[in-house]
């Protein structure tokens, strides 16, 4: 069972979120309201994830995301899902550019109104992937373009990568730009030789991939 720490200030959307990850199986070990209690939950209770407000007391401002940070340097291996009303880049980019040892995510709250692709985000996450909202990958596609460590990626390689940054597989990739999974393969091998990431675990080497895609 995947263990959830929720960091939200809002006592209605804490209890929902409970109540959404336990009802799919999830067991949430801690609900709390701010970013030093988050902190502390996590040195507690080890979770595999955590999920987290962006805006938390006392300023409303960036405490959720620091505190996501801070646990990326002292507990690399939870996964950090971040939650945000809006894309805001500085954010985005601060939480993603920090250890790559364990998963990362960044998704506008509207995502978790579709249940089903909720969970499978905080699950990818937890098990060391990525799950970057569309409108996130857009901006940051678009702040990477001006940089040269994606200069030698074709327009098609670039796709593939936004789309590995959104946490998608190989087989929903090709699904979504209708060529086989054959094809989408050959792209991955291509970006993975073009970044410079040699032979290691497959899972590791994309969440490598989206770091340079997003940090270049």
């Amino acid at each position: 069972m995947t263990r959830v720490v929720i960091a939200e200030d809002s006592v209605l959307l804490r209890e929902g979120l409970t109540r959404l990850l336990t009802d799919r199986g999830f067991e949430v070990v801690g609900a709390v309201g701010d970013g030093d209690a988050l902190i502390d939950a996590v040195a507690e209770h080890l979770p595999d994830v955590v999920v987290a407000d962006v805006r938390m007391p006392p300023t409303h401002t960036d405490e959720g995301v620091r505190a996501c940070v801070a646990l990326r340097g002292s507990h690399p291996t939870v996964g950090t899902l971040v939650l945000s009303q809006y894309v805001e880049e500085r954010y985005a980019s601060e939480l993603l550019s920090g250890s790559a040892g364990g998963g990362v995510g960044y998704l506008l709250k509207d995502r978790v109104a579709d249940v089903r692709e909720f969970a499978e985000a905080v699950e990818r996450v937890a098990t060391g992937g990525t799950a970057l909202d569309p409108e996130v990958v857009a901006q940051l596609l678009g702040r990477s373009r001006k940089r040269d460590v994606l200069a030698d990626l074709t327009p098609r390689e670039r796709e593939v990568l936004s789309l590995m940054a959104e946490g998608r597989t190989n087989g929903a990739i090709a699904k979504q730009l209708v060529v086989s999974d054959g094809a989408v393969e050959k792209h991955v091998s291509n970006i993975f030789m073009k970044l410079g990431l040699g032979q290691s675990a497959e899972d590791h080497r994309r969440v490598l991939a989206v770091l340079a895609f997003i940090n270049g």
